[in-house]
Parts: C-alpha cells; structure tokens; sequence
C-alpha cells in the first residue's frame, strides 16, 4: 500500500507542475493507421446498393469489418514477400494482384482483381 501511495503523490506532483499526464494527450488519428480502420460505413453503402430494404445488426458489421482487415493484412503481407521475392523495393500493382491469386480461391480472385483494376481506373480517370 505504500508504494500506491507513493505512486499517487508522484504523479499529484508532476501533474501539479502544469505537466500533461500521458492520458490526457490526444492522439491524431491518422488514415495510415491500419489498426484502427473502420470499414463499416462502406459495408452499410455496399449492401444499401445491392439490397437497399435490408440492414445489418452491429455484431455482424463488426464481423465483417474484421473479415476485411484480416484479408487486407493478408494481401498485404503476400503482397510485400513477392516484392522482397523479386528484390524490387516498390509494390507494383501485379504483386498485389498475384497475392489475390495466392490466398483467394479461382473464381473469386478473378473477380477480385477485375473488380479492384476496374476501381483503380475509375479513381485514375476521375
């Protein structure tokens, strides 16, 4: 008990110099920090575009939320080995697109990549 009562003084003190206690900095939430992404919003717009009188309960959207960071990580790593593989020091859109073919399986790597070249060219053109 003492040593939690030396504990708190130690930090009445630092706080009482006009110090910001590690908890209470905010943190920037930067969109590189995968960690923390959050793809319900697309889901709900994706599902809206397909069945629009349909909704998703919460615990299924953050299902599905963790099955799309999962298989982002996934082609991601892939990704960066056939890089390293081919001892190239930049991500080409083919090591990603053969990462898809590694870990999905036959038809829907296909549509995986054509559905996500088709994308990319919309957002090159737009």
């Amino acid at each position: 008990t003492t040593s939690t009562m030396a504990r708190s003084i130690t930090k009445k003190n630092k706080r009482s110099r006009g110090h910001r206690s590690p908890i209470s900095k905010k943190k920037s939430h930067s969109s590189t920090d995968f960690g923390r992404r959050n793809y319900s919003l697309y889901i709900n717009r994706v599902l809206k575009e397909v069945v629009p009188q349909r909704s998703i309960s919460s615990r299924t959207l953050d299902v599905m939320n963790t099955l799309i960071k999962d298989i982002f990580e996934r082609i991601s790593v892939e990704a960066r080995s056939l890089m390293c593989f081919r001892n190239r020091c930049t991500l080409t859109p083919e090591d990603i697109q053969k990462a898809v073919y590694l870990l999905l399986p036959g038809k829907l790597a296909k549509y995986a990549v054509a559905f996500g070249s088709e994308a990319v060219q919309r957002y090159v053109q737009s």
